[in-house]
């Protein structure tokens, strides 16, 4: 890790200090995630094979008739409560950190964490950012494509690649997207695992995420891409990717929360 200071700029009394990052961390951070996930050799696959159901499942839903359109929406918008399913990621790696057994029984242990309420306000603002993602996206769906549901996901797959009406709703949407991408990284990115490791309300959390991405926005833009790309890749096919890359996340998060905040 390079030589840490604290960041200068003005900041809200209640956030915690910051520091400045370089890539060279957010490598550190996911080699870290990594040996946190070997150190518990898979024993934890079975707790990230839930989040990859989830989404199976909505994804499921959404392919009936009338919610078809919602189809990329949901599977991309599951992402965005993954910092709030990662929770007991965080405490395991605190634990492992502080030399402390992390049996995969402590994954449950998040819940007698002192702030685990305010970890729960949190993770209740991320779930109305996915809802108000799924409604951006429809509203933009109806704008462009107009009102009338496609007859079947082909007829659907057919219309948005082979339109000019199709390309318009895709770059719409991925942008979008980024933008509300954007707003949980700010929003969670120390605030959830800060939750976990000290006994401090939402308010606090949040305004020391927002620091931390504001001193640092380059190197967070990288973080954000990299993340989406991971997301990406253990989507297909079926999510069931996810039950490795949202452990290892997970975890790398932690370690990059460590190194951005003065704890």
């Amino acid at each position: 890790m390079t030589v840490a200071r604290i960041h200068a700029v003005e900041r809200p009394a209640e956030a915690y200090p910051v520091r400045t990052i370089t890539t060279a961390d957010l490598r550190a951070a996911l080699r870290k995630g990594w040996s946190d996930f070997l150190q518990h050799r898979g024993d934890l696959l079975f707790v990230g094979i839930i989040y990859p159901l989830v989404g199976f499942a909505a994804a499921a839903i959404a392919l009936q008739d009338t919610l078809i359109p919602l189809f990329f929406p949901i599977a991309a918008g599951v992402g965005l409560m993954g910092p709030a399913v990662a929770g007991g990621f965080y405490e395991l790696a605190r634990r492992r950190e502080q030399g402390l057994d992390s049996g995969w029984s402590h994954f449950f242990d998040v819940v007698r964490r002192p702030s685990f309420d305010a970890f729960l306000a949190v993770g209740a603002l991320l779930l109305m950012l996915f809802f108000a993602w799924l409604a951006v996206a429809a509203g933009l769906y109806v704008a462009v494509m107009g009102v009338a549901a496609p007859g079947s996901v082909a007829a659907f797959a057919t219309r948005l690649f082979t339109t000019p009406e199709g390309w318009t709703l895709i770059v719409l949407g991925n942008l979008a997207g980024l933008c509300f991408s954007a707003a949980v990284l700010t929003v969670s990115v120390v605030a959830m695992p800060m939750l976990i490791d000290k006994d401090v309300d939402a308010r606090t959390a949040i305004h020391t995420s927002r620091m931390a991405v504001m001193a640092n926005k380059g190197v967070m833009v990288r973080w954000g891409l990299l993340v989406a790309a991971l997301l990406v890749a253990g989507s297909i096919p079926f999510f069931v990717g996810l039950a490795v890359v949202l452990p290892v996340l997970g975890y790398a998060t932690w370690h990059l929360y460590t190194r951005l905040v003065a704890r």
